[in-house]
Formats: structure tokens, sequence, C-alpha cells
């Protein structure tokens, strides 16, 4: 006989973790794009979610930036500096406060992908 479970929900905030999670060394993604990944319909909720992260070391949202590059001002870790200061730890190049997307942008492959298909 096969037993049959029902699906597990998965909430919005988890779904988000999870994305942050696959974000690479050296690489960052921005608030939309980790909205669009997760179906999570509104970008600033994304950063609501991440100001409540309690473990950044497995959680890495110092790696998510804004749609221009530019790092959260009111980073929850110690501030902007503290960010870019984990972000060129990270061998990423940080002028005046931004990254250049065009050289550090995260692009999910499609494996990571199929993880937030519903």
């Amino acid at each position: 006989m096969v037993q049959h479970r029902a699906p597990t929900k998965i909430y919005p905030q988890d779904r988000v973790f999870l994305a942050v999670s696959k974000i690479p060394f050296g690489k960052v993604t921005t608030y939309g794009l980790l909205a669009e990944l997760t179906g999570v319909r509104n970008p600033r909720v994304i950063g609501n979610y991440l100001h409540s992260n309690t473990d950044p070391l497995h959680y890495p949202c110092h790696r998510v930036v804004d749609r221009n590059g530019r790092l959260a001002p009111a980073y929850a870790f110690g501030g902007a500096g503290k960010q870019a200061q984990r972000l060129k730890d990270e061998n990423v190049k940080v002028i005046n406060s931004h990254v250049s997307l065009d050289v550090y942008l995260w692009r999910p492959s499609a494996a990571v992908k199929r993880l937030f298909a519903d």
C-alpha cells in the first residue's frame, strides 16, 4: 500500500531564506529578483524578511542589494559599511556604496529555479 502525505506548506519567508542561502560567495542579487524567484509580490517584503535574519552566516543577506546595485543603508547587521566590508571580503568591488550588477549579479541555475517552481 502506498502511503500519501499531504504537501508541507512552505511559507514565503522560508522560501526567501532558502533562496538567499543559494547566492554564491562573491555574487549578489536584488530584492526584486529574489521576489520574482520566490513568488513574493513586493520586493520590500524581502527586505523586511532579511531584517529578521537570525543566522547571517547561513543566510548571507549581505549579498542582497537594490535594483541599481546599491547597498542597504539600514543593513541590519552593522549598517552599509559592514555590508560593504563583507562584500569586499568576498572580492566584490564596492564603489560609493554600489556594486556592478553587470559583474556580480547571480543568475540562478535551472536547478535552483526548479526549487521554487509551483
